[in-house]
């Protein structure tokens, strides 16, 4: 017998006999959830929802650190806090996108590795219309979207359980453009609204274990500096630059803007 193992190996080591190796199993599929409004769906007017959002960026710079991850996106274009948890807006087999999110993190536990949201934007664009902030509607908002949120992400997370990095965003203000039509005053009121709802956002995500991703400073909303060159506040300046709605009147942002967006979430995610 010992003379026969001998004999193989040296005949394997010259290469006339077959060595059998076991085979390299693939890595297992794991997902990245993405989760939201209209900006989870990359849409841009007159081309609608698109590849080209935060979570399609976001999903490319994760892959290539994990080959096996796969996008699955459930967001809703005009989908505001209520209707992700009514499923009043769009349809889904499961009733709602928040319905839909439980099942698939359910069905899926210990195979989702990222959850990105961007939920409220819509339940504010209204109160910054007709050249003036309504502040009745700023303070329905503020009584509803801090409840509905704090449903929608402690949900969420406990459908997905510890495993999954969450991650959920401030909002830019979009309303800085009407500094250009002359009306300073709304696009500062705006900003302080907006502030006020990425404050409270901010701190249910931090309550529900959720990173924050804090577009509104990638965006400098706060920050009227204006610089060397311009004749527009930084803030004013990023918002044309990375939407459209100074060129437009379209709140969405451009394929920079998504990337700005992504880049940001990347920082917390990588």
């Amino acid at each position: 017998m010992r003379v026969r193992r001998m004999l193989t190996a040296v005949l394997a080591a010259a290469g006339l006999v077959a060595v059998t190796q076991s085979p390299v199993s693939a890595a297992p599929v794991t997902y990245y959830l993405s989760l939201g409004d209209s900006l989870s769906q990359g849409h841009m007017p007159g081309q609608g929802d698109t590849n080209q959002g935060y979570p399609d960026l976001v999903y490319a710079g994760l892959k290539a650190k994990h080959p096996s991850l796969e996008l699955v996106k459930l967001g809703c274009s005009g989908e505001t806090t209520g209707t992700l948890i009514d499923g009043s807006h769009c349809t889904y087999a499961e009733g709602s996108q928040l319905a839909a999110a439980k099942k698939f993190l359910t069905d899926h536990r210990g195979q989702v590795s990222y959850v990105t949201l961007d939920i409220g934007g819509n339940d504010v664009k209204g109160c910054a219309a007709g050249g003036s902030v309504s502040f009745s509607c700023i303070a329905d908002v503020v009584a509803k979207v801090p409840a509905n949120l704090q449903k929608i992400a402690s949900e969420v997370r406990k459908a997905g359980g510890p495993q999954p990095a969450y991650a959920g965003m401030t909002y830019y203000d979009p309303f800085l453009a009407s500094w250009l039509t002359g009306n300073e005053t709304l696009a500062r009121e705006s900003v302080l609204l907006l502030n006020g709802i990425n404050g409270a956002e901010s701190l249910i995500y931090g309550l529900n274990v959720f990173r924050v991703v804090d577009v509104s400073a990638v965006f400098s909303s706060n920050d009227y500096t204006v610089p060397a060159g311009s004749t527009l506040p930084l803030n004013v300046t990023r918002l044309c630059a990375w939407t459209y709605m100074c060129a437009q009147g379209d709140i969405h942002p451009n394929a920079t803007g998504y990337q700005q967006i992504a880049n940001a979430f990347l920082r917390q995610l990588n």
